[in-house]
C-alpha cells in the first residue's frame, strides 16, 4: 500500500484486495496524490479505474480531516467516452465510497458525505436540476456533456473547484475529432477553475504513449519541456499478457466470398463454444451482422440465451441486455464496438471475433473483455470469412505475439471543432481575442494554430455565411476596436443543442406502439424504402411496421414472425498501418520460401510466427502459392503488382495489388481514377480494399501497363487527389458533417430536431454561397474546378484526404516508386488471379464512385469458387490459341465486293494470286488500282487514292490513312511487330508507330509480348486479344476434366489403402492409417476385425497397443449411443 493514504482508505483496500495493489495502482497513486498530470497505460482488468479514483477519495478524506469543506462541491470529473461506461463507473464508484465510509466509522473517524453522480444526455431533467442545487463530489460524464456543462450558465459555476479530471479509455478519443473537441473543453475548464486541475489519463492500449500524454496535458512551456516531452508522469506497465488465441475455420475451403454453408458452419461452431462456456461475447464489425448473428445463434442456443448489442439500440434496451449478461441470464451477447471498452458486464469466459477487426488494438481490447481480472487469461477465437481475412487474421496474431500496437495519430487543427468551441466559450463569457487565441493554442491539437486560421474562424462565426435565404451562423459579436468577442442572442442555445463532434447520421427513430417505447434507430434510406406490414429485426426482436412518417418508424411486436434485417450506412474503419505491415511481412516471408520451393517450410513458418494450427497455416500458404504462380511473385509494401485482364464484356480490369490498407488504397484508387479521367476523358468505375485498388476500364481504353506507375507524381499527387475528392460522394457527406460541427447547419432548431432532408438542403445552400463552382452544373464547366480557399472547404478536404484516405501515405508510396525503393511488376493475365477475386466481389462500401452494384463492370466476370488444382502462370498465352485466332481472323473474300471491303479496311494490300480475278473485275470498274509504293506493289481501293498519294509523298502528313492501314492489318493478323506491319504495308516504321499510337489511344490496339518467339514488343487488336485469352482459358479448363465412376472408385480404393499393393506396413504405417481415419466412428470390434487389417499388411494387434501406450493414439467415444442416458460430464466431448 502507498504510504500516506488515510487509514480508512488504506484499511478498506487491504481488506478488499489482500493481494495488494496492481502495478498500475502502485505506480499511479503517488503521482495522482501529488497532483501531477498522469497517464496510466495497463491491460484491461488491471485496476486502472480504481487507480484513478482511490487517490482522489483519499485526498478528499484527508481534506475533510483538515477541516476543509468538501461536501456539495465537485472536485473530481471523470470523463468516459461512452454513456453506458459512465453509468457503469458511477455505480461501481458508489460501492467503495459506501464501504470506505463504513470502515471510517468503524475506526472512529467521521466520514465525509461523498457523492458520485452521472451526467450524460440520458440523465433526467429532475436529476440535472438536483445536481445544480447540490453538486456531487465525483461527476461522471461524457466529453459532450462536459462541454454542455461548461457552456450552460447554471452548471458552469459548479465546476470552478474541480481539482482532478480523469479521462478513461483516452486512446478511443485520441484518434478522431472527439478527442480534439475534448482537449478544448479541458482548456476551457482549466481557464474556469480556481487552479488548474490535474489530468489523469487511463487506457489499456496506447502507442506512442508520449503522444497520448501530450494530448492529455496540452501545449505550452508549462505543459511541455524544452525537449518536447510532456510534463506528465507516465506509468506504462505494458499491454502484453498471456493470451489464449486461435483461428477457427469452417469445414469448406474459404473463398473470396463466404458461402451460406460456411456462414452456417461458423455459427454452428460458435454455438458449440457458447454451450461449452458460461458467457461468450461475440464481436462483429457491423450492426446488420450483429442482429443477424444474434437471431441465428438464438435459433441454435435458445431465444432467451442470446441478444444483440449495438449503438443503434436505445439506451434502455442496451442497459437491460448488459444487466441480463451481468446476472448470468444470457449465454452470449453479439456486439459491435459498443462493448469493446471497459463496461462492466460481468465475467466473460470467451470472446469470438467474426471477420478481422482490422486493428491490433481493437482486437486486444475486445479479447481483453474475457478473463477481465487481475490473474485471468483472456481467451479469443477468430473466425475469418474469406481467404484474405484468413491471411489478415494470421498476420494479426503474428503482430500480437510480437507485441505490436497501432500508432495513435490525433487530428491536427480541426477548424470546425474550433468554430464550435469559440461560439460556446463566447456564449458563456466575454472573451478577448488574444486570450481566446492563447487558450486554444494550449490544446495540443491546436498548438501550431496559425493566427490567420484563428482569425478566419472568428470572422466566420461573427459574420456568418450569406446564403439565398439570408445570413446564417453569425453567433458572435466582434468588437474589432477593443479586440473582444461576445455571444449573440441564440449562440448559447445553438452551442447547447447542436454541439459535439459526433457526426449526424440522419437515422429514423423506431417507436413501438401503443406505449411509445423507443426501440432504436434504422437507416433513413432503409426506412423510406420499407412498407407497412414489413417485418424486421431490431434488438433481437421481430417488429411489424405500422407506418413510416416524420422521421419515425411506428412498429408493433411481430410475435416472433420471420424477419428481415435492416441496414445501416457508415464508414468501415480501414486496416491500420501496423497491421498492414504485418500482412506484408507475412506475405514476403512466404514468397521467399515459395521461390525456393519450400512450401512445407512456409507452412511451418506460418505456424511458428502466428501460433496457428496446421490447417490454417496450410490454407494461407496454398492461397498465396496460387496467387504467386499466377503473378510470378506476391505483392508486398516494397513490391507492388499491377494485374490487367479482360472481362466478359470486352472491357479490362486493372488491379493494383498493394497491401497498404484501405486508407492508402482509397487514395491510390481515387487518384488513378482522376488521372485516367483527365487522360482518356472518360469517367471510370473504381474500388479499393485493404489489399489493393481496382480500375474498371471500358473497351476504349488501352495503354502500356508499365506506364501506370508513372500516372502519379509525388509533386502533384495531393493536388490530383484534391480535385478528385471534391467530386467524390464522400465530399458531400463530410461537408454536412463539417457544417454540423461548425454550427453552420444546426442539428436542432426551435427546440426540435432539424430533419435530415432539411439539413441536406441547408448544406447545399451553404455550398452555393462559399463554393459556387462545385454547386454549379458540371456539364457547363469548361475546365477543372478551382478549389476556393474557405475554412469550411479546407476542413472538409482535410477530412477526406487525411481521415477517409491517407494522402501522406500515398505520397510516400509514390516517392518510393520514383526512387526505386518500391518495385512495380506489371502482368497481363488471361484471367484474374486468385488474389484479385476478393476485390472483384467487393461490396458497395469499397466503391470510389456512385455507380450502383448492379452496374459494376467488375461483375462481368465468371470466377471459379476454389483455388486452382494446378496453379500456373496466367500471363502466358496458349500458342495454339494464337494460331487458332490467326486462322479465324485471316481474310477470305468470296467475291469482288468482299475484296473491295478488304481493300477499304486495309488500305494497302499485298497482291494475292487467288484474288487476281476479283481484283481485275474491280479495276475494270475503276473501284481498285495498283500502287507502286517504292517498297513494292500494293492493291488499294479507289476511294483511298488521294490519301495514299499524300501518304507516299510524306508518310507523316496523312496520319488518318496510316492509322487506317495499320488498323486493317492488325484486325486480321493477331500479334504482330512494328517491323512486320511496316513490311506488310510498305510504310516507314515511324508512320506505323504513329498509327499504332493513335489506335492505342482509342483502345483498339494493345502492346505486349504475346508470342515470346517474336522477341520484340508486339501489337494486337483488342477483339483478337480478347478471343486469344478466351481460348487460353478454355484450354486450361479442359485440362481439368471429370473422371468416370470406375476411375473414381479405383482412386478411392488406393486412397483408402485397400487396393492390392496399396497397403501400409508396420507400426508406422498403422499410425498413418489411424491419422487418416481419426474421428470416424464404428463399433470397437470392427476396427481390428475389418478396418485396420485391410489397410495394413500383416497387421499385428500389438502394434495398436504400443501406439496407445506411448500416447501416439488415443481412443474414445465422441457421441453417446442413441437411447443411452449419461450424466453431464461423463462422456468425452470435443
Amino acid at each position: 500500500m502507498v504510504p500516506g493514504f488515510h487509514p480508512a482508505v488504506r484499511t478498506w483496500f487491504e481488506r478488499r484486495f489482500p493481494e495488494g495493489p496492481t502495478a498500475a495502482q502502485h505506480g499511479g497513486w503517488p503521482h495522482i496524490a501529488a497532483g501531477e498530470h498522469t497517464v496510466i497505460a495497463a491491460p484491461t482488468g488491471s485496476g486502472k479505474t480504481l487507480a484513478g479514483f482511490l487517490a482522489c477519495i483519499d485526498a478528499l478524506y484527508r481534506a475533510a480531516e483538515r477541516g476543509e469543506e468538501v461536501e456539495g462541491v465537485t472536485q473530481v470529473v471523470y470523463v468516459s467516452p461512452l454513456k453506458a461506461l459512465a453509468v457503469d463507473v458511477q455505480q461501481n464508484l458508489e460501492t467503495p465510497l459506501r464501504e470506505i465510509a463504513a470502515v471510517a466509522s468503524e475506526l472512529g473517524f467521521t466520514p465525509p458525505a461523498l457523492r458520485a453522480q452521472v451526467r450524460t444526455g440520458d440523465t433526467p431533467s429532475s436529476l440535472r436540476a438536483a445536481m445544480l442545487r447540490q453538486p456531487p463530489n465525483f461527476l461522471v460524464t461524457t466529453p459532450e456533456s462536459l462541454y454542455l456543462l461548461l457552456t450552460a450558465e447554471g452548471s458552469r459555476k459548479t465546476l470552478r473547484r474541480v481539482e482532478t479530471v480523469i479521462v478513461d479509455e483516452v486512446h478511443s478519443l485520441a484518434r478522431d475529432k472527439r478527442g480534439s473537441h475534448l482537449t478544448l473543453t479541458l482548456e476551457r475548464l482549466t481557464d474556469l477553475c480556481e487552479r488548474p486541475p490535474a489530468r489523469v489519463g487511463l487506457s489499456a492500449t496506447q502507442k506512442p504513449i508520449e503522444t497520448i500524454a501530450r494530448l492529455l496535458v496540452g501545449a505550452g512551456p508549462d505543459r511541455v519541456d524544452a525537449a518536447g516531452e510532456p510534463r506528465c508522469a507516465i506509468v506504462d506497465v505494458g499491454h502484453q499478457r498471456e493470451l489464449d488465441l486461435a483461428i477457427e475455420l469452417p469445414a469448406d475451403e474459404l473463398g473470396a466470398v463466404a458461402t451460406r454453408e460456411q456462414f452456417e458452419d461458423t455459427l454452428d461452431r460458435i454455438a458449440e463454444l457458447v454451450q461449452s462456456h458460461r458467457t461468450t461475447l461475440v464481436f462483429v464489425n457491423t450492426r446488420n451482422l450483429s442482429e443477424r448473428v444474434a437471431h441465428l445463434l438464438a435459433e441454435r442456443v435458445g431465444d432467451e440465451g442470446v441478444a444483440a448489442h449495438h449503438g443503434s439500440l436505445s439506451r434502455e434496451r442496451r442497459v437491460r441486455v448488459e444487466q441480463q449478461l451481468r446476472a448470468g441470464r444470457l449465454r452470449a451477447l453479439v456486439a459491435t464496438a459498443s462493448l469493446e471498452l471497459g463496461i462492466d458486464i460481468g465475467p466473460i469466459d470467451l470472446v469470438c471475433q467474426i471477420a478481422s477487426p482490422r486493428s491490433l488494438g481493437t482486437f486486444l481490447q475486445r479479447v481483453g473483455r474475457s478473463g477481465h481480472t487481475r490473474t485471468g487469461t483472456p481467451r479469443g477465437r477468430l473466425f475469418p470469412m474469406t481467404r484474405d481475412e484468413l491471411v489478415e487474421c494470421c498476420a494479426l496474431l503474428a503482430g500480437v505475439r510480437r507485441g505490436r500496437l497501432d500508432a495513435v495519430l490525433p487530428p491536427r487543427r480541426p477548424l470546425d471543432v474550433l468554430a464550435q468551441q469559440i461560439v460556446a466559450e463566447c456564449a458563456a463569457r466575454e472573451c478577448s481575442e488574444e486570450g481566446l487565441y492563447a487558450l486554444c493554442r494550449r490544446a495540443q491539437p491546436f498548438a501550431d494554430l496559425a493566427r490567420e486560421d484563428f482569425d478566419e474562424i472568428v470572422e466566420l462565426v461573427s459574420d456568418g455565411v450569406a446564403t439565398g435565404r439570408g445570413r446564417v451562423a453569425a453567433y458572435v459579436h466582434r468588437d474589432r476596436v477593443n479586440g473582444t468577442l461576445k455571444g449573440r442572442r441564440g449562440a448559447r442555445l445553438a452551442a447547447l443543442t447542436s454541439g459535439g463532434a459526433i457526426p449526424e447520421t440522419g437515422d429514423y427513430r423506431v417507436v413501438a406502439e401503443p406505449d411509445e417505447t423507443f426501440i432504436g434507430t434504422v437507416n433513413e434510406d432503409w426506412a423510406i424504402e420499407s412498407n407497412a406490414g414489413d417485418i424486421f429485426l431490431l434488438g433481437s426482436t421481430s417488429w411489424r411496421i405500422l407506418r413510416v412518417s416524420g422521421g419515425t418508424v411506428r412498429v408493433a411486436d411481430a410475435k416472433g414472425a420471420p424477419p428481415t434485417v435492416p441496414f445501416w450506412l457508415g464508414e468501415a474503419p480501414a486496416r491500420t498501418w501496423e497491421l498492414s505491415d504485418e500482412v506484408s511481412q507475412l506475405g514476403a516471408a512466404i514468397d521467399s520460401l515459395l521461390a525456393q520451393g519450400n512450401a512445407d517450410q512456409a507452412v511451418a513458418i506460418v505456424q511458428e510466427r502466428c501460433g496457428v494450427e496446421n490447417e490454417a497455416a496450410a490454407s494461407v500458404v496454398w492461397y498465396l502459392a496460387a496467387g504467386r504462380s499466377a503473378l510470378g511473385r506476391l505483392p508486398a509494401q516494397d513490391h507492388l503488382i499491377v494485374e490487367r485482364f479482360f472481362d466478359d464484356s470486352g472491357g479490362m480490369q486493372v488491379v493494383v495489388h498493394s497491401p497498404f490498407g484501405g486508407r492508402v488504397n482509397r487514395a491510390l484508387g481515387l487518384a488513378l481514377r482522376k488521372r485516367f479521367c483527365m487522360t482518356f476523358d472518360f469517367e471510370l468505375q473504381a474500388a479499393a480494399t485493404e489489399n489493393g485498388a481496382l480500375l474498371s476500364l471500358g473497351p476504349q481504353h488501352s495503354f502500356p501497363l508499365e506506364d501506370l506507375p508513372r500516372f502519379l507524381s509525388s509533386g502533384t499527387v495531393e493536388e490530383v487527389l484534391r480535385k478528385a475528392a471534391i467530386l467524390a460522394p464522400m465530399f458531400q457527406v463530410r461537408w454536412r458533417h463539417t457544417l454540423n460541427r461548425a454550427l453552420t447547419v444546426l442539428r436542432f432548431r426551435g427546440g426540435r430536431k432539424n430533419p435530415p432532408p432539411l439539413q441536406r438542403l441547408q448544406s447545399d445552400d451553404v455550398m452555393v454561397a462559399v463554393f459556387p463552382a462545385l454547386a454549379a452544373c458540371q456539364e457547363n464547366a469548361t475546365g477543372p474546378i478551382e478549389i476556393v480557399d474557405h475554412p469550411l472547404v479546407r476542413e472538409t478536404l482535410w477530412d477526406c484526404l487525411h481521415d477517409f484516405m491517407d494522402v501522406d501515405g500515398l505520397r510516400t508510396v509514390v516517392e518510393g516508386i520514383e526512387r526505386g525503393e518500391i518495385q512495380v511488376t506489371c502482368r497481363d493475365t488471361t484471367e484474374p488471379s486468385v488474389l484479385a477475386h476478393e476485390i472483384l466481389n467487393s461490396r458497395p462500401y469499397t466503391f470510389l464512385d456512385d455507380a450502383p452494384l448492379e452496374e459494376r463492370r467488375s461483375r462481368n466476370l465468371s470466377l471459379p469458387r476454389g483455388l486452382p488444382l494446378d496453379p500456373r502462370d496466367l500471363s502466358a498465352l496458349d500458342p495454339d490459341a494464337v494460331a487458332r485466332v490467326r486462322e479465324e481472323a485471316r481474310p477470305d473474300p468470296r467475291d469482288a465486293d468482299e475484296l473491295h471491303d478488304l481493300l477499304m479496311a486495309q488500305v494497302l494490300v499485298p497482291p494475292r494470286l487467288q484474288w487476281e480475278e476479283w481484283f481485275g473485275m474491280l479495276a475494270e470498274r475503276c473501284r481498285a488500282m495498283r500502287v507502286d509504293t517504292g517498297g513494292g506493289v500494293r492493291w488499294c481501293a479507289a476511294e483511298w487514292r488521294a490519301q495514299i498519294d499524300t501518304l507516299l509523298e510524306d508518310p507523316l502528313s496523312a496520319p488518318e490513312a496510316a492509322a487506317a492501314a495499320v488498323r486493317g492489318h492488325l484486325d486480321t493478323l493477331g500479334p504482330a511487330t512494328t517491323a512486320g506491319l511496316s513490311a506488310l504495308t510498305t510504310l516507314p516504321v515511324r508512320a506505323v508507330e504513329m498509327g499504332l499510337a493513335a489506335l492505342e489511344a482509342e483502345g483498339f490496339a494493345f502492346r505486349g509480348r504475346f508470342e515470346p518467339a517474336l522477341g520484340s514488343e508486339q501489337w494486337c487488336a483488342r477483339r483478337l486479344l480478347l478471343r486469344i485469352h478466351g481460348y487460353t482459358r478454355q484450354r486450361l479448363r479442359r485440362e481439368i476434366e471429370p473422371v468416370t465412376p470406375a476411375d473414381f472408385m479405383r482412386f478411392l480404393l488406393r486412397w483408402q489403402r485397400v487396393a492390392p499393393g496399396a497397403q501400409h506396413e508396420g507400426r508406422g504405417g498403422l499410425a498413418e492409417i489411424v491419422a487418416q481415419l481419426q474421428g470416424f466412428e464404428i463399433p470397437a470390434g470392427s476396427w481390428e476385425r475389418d478396418v485396420l487389417p485391410a489397410r495394413v499388411a500383416r497387421y499385428d494387434a500389438a502394434w495398436l497397443d504400443h501406439l496407445c501406450l506411448t500416447g501416439e493414439v488415443a481412443w474414445g467415444r465422441l457421441r453417446v449411443r442413441e437411447g443411452v442416458e449419461v450424466e453431464a460430464g461423463v462422456s468425452p466431448s470435443r
